[in-house]
């Protein structure tokens, strides 16, 4: 008897999580990107100083390289940026014996553009608070994702687990209203009104024009999908899926219009299947998503990033291989290309062990970008789990590349 009254109440449950989302408010188009408002002053600035860039050398401005300040962990992993009030940059990572273990912390520091340099780390969350602040047991953390909210305040989105291994984690978040010297006690997100697990996040938010977020995410148990997740503050009021079946997780989105934007994925295929980038695309703002096939580009099941710039440019780091994360590059699209299977070039490549034996290769993966002002890049990833590498792509470098694409001038791709 007792067993049916349960059976009944989460029945009941349910069927009320299923109304409250469903009740929620219309969907609203995407908030239109700062890049496409500014594509064409960007534009016409680009073609008064291409005559002057083409007849330059890439090598007069270069990136600026950096590591993530050391915390003393012998591992690790999940980088991720955003660009404060003042023009800094703060990162966030996770660290500990290894990924998994019960003493990872979620760390962040700051950057200086003025200084060119990375502040003292600072532990934002470890396993006790999070147990503490959701009031339930937490095995280990990982994957953190700042964005920030329409009423200016930072917000960190990272994945839990209470149980078993990533699949069974569900998502949480904490906000700071003094960008990042403070949280809020974590909250969790409620993603299923059943178990409410496996889902997890790893690229950042999209903005929509009401002031909510759109949260790119992934499910990994029984199924391998992208979820899209509709947020107002720290409720999530709508999910839709972005793919189906068990070979494309962890989705990076650029919008392309109110209404359009595309993802691309990680590939978790086996081994008999391809191994390229899965695509999909949306004309509803995010409530559907169509599969549209594989990019040429290969993917050896490692995450990827992806940025636009305020000129239109949009780019790529990945692992350009089928199997193993050693080498990693830079991609670059022009987006007036006309042959859109055809347009991604690597213009850089950054990181290359290939000519080492297999068992000396070092993994280079996971990373993350972020513009600061539309014109730059920072990026950060994962280097052979030891460390986190974090390169400024400077303006006038990339007008540069950019310009040597277009003129063809680019020598040494791979």
């Amino acid at each position: 008897m007792s067993r049916a009254i349960a059976f009944c109440f989460l029945l009941l449950a349910a069927v009320l999580g299923f109304l409250h989302i469903d009740s929620q408010p219309v969907w609203a188009p995407f908030e239109i990107p700062l890049i496409q408002a500014l594509e064409e002053e960007q534009n016409q600035s680009s073609s008064i100083k291409k005559s002057s860039q083409a007849t330059s050398k890439l090598a007069v401005a270069h990136p600026q390289l950096a590591w993530l300040p050391d915390t003393g962990a012998a591992s690790v992993h999940a980088a991720s940026l955003i660009a404060l009030k003042d023009g800094s940059i703060r990162a966030f990572w996770f660290a500990g014996s290894r990924e998994g273990a019960p003493d990872v912390v979620i760390n962040s520091a700051v950057y200086s553009p003025t200084s060119s340099t990375w502040g003292a780390p600072v532990v934002v969350m470890d396993r006790v608070a999070a147990e503490k602040g959701l009031s339930r047991y937490i095995a280990k953390l990982g994957n953190p994702v700042p964005s920030r909210s329409a009423d200016g305040r930072l917000q960190l989105f990272f994945v839990t687990v209470s149980i078993g291994g990533w699949a069974g984690s569900s998502i949480s978040t904490i906000s700071s209203d003094n960008e990042g010297l403070t949280w809020t006690r974590p909250r969790r997100l409620i993603t299923s009104p059943f178990i409410n697990l496996s889902t997890l996040v790893k690229s950042p938010t999209i903005q929509f024009a009401d002031g909510r977020l759109g949260l790119p995410a992934y499910h990994e148990w029984i199924g391998r999908f992208g979820e899209f997740l509709r947020i107002e503050s720290d409720r999530v009021i709508d999910k839709r899926r972005m793919s189906s079946g068990r070979g494309a997780i962890q989705p990076i989105v650029f919008v392309d219009g109110a209404q359009q934007a595309s993802a691309y994925f990680r590939q978790t295929r086996s081994g008999s299947e391809a191994k390229q980038i899965p695509t999909s695309e949306t004309h509803n703002a995010g409530q559907t998503w169509t599969a549209i096939g594989d990019t040429e580009i290969p993917n050896p099941n490692s995450a990827i990033a992806a940025l636009a710039l305020a000129n239109g440019t949009r780019l790529l780091v990945l692992n350009n291989l089928e199997a193993g994360r050693h080498r990693l590059v830079l991609m670059l699209a022009d987006p007036a290309t006309s042959d859109k299977a055809k347009q991604w070039r690597v213009v850089q490549v950054l990181e290359d062990d290939e000519a080492l034996p297999g068992e000396q290769r070092r993994e280079f993966s996971y990373p993350y970008l972020i513009t600061a002002d539309g014109s730059d890049a920072h990026l950060v990833y994962t280097w052979d789990r030891k460390k986190i590498r974090h390169i400024h792509f400077g303006a006038d470098w990339l007008a540069q590349l950019q310009s040597h694409l277009k003129d063809g001038q680019l020598e040494g791709e791979k």
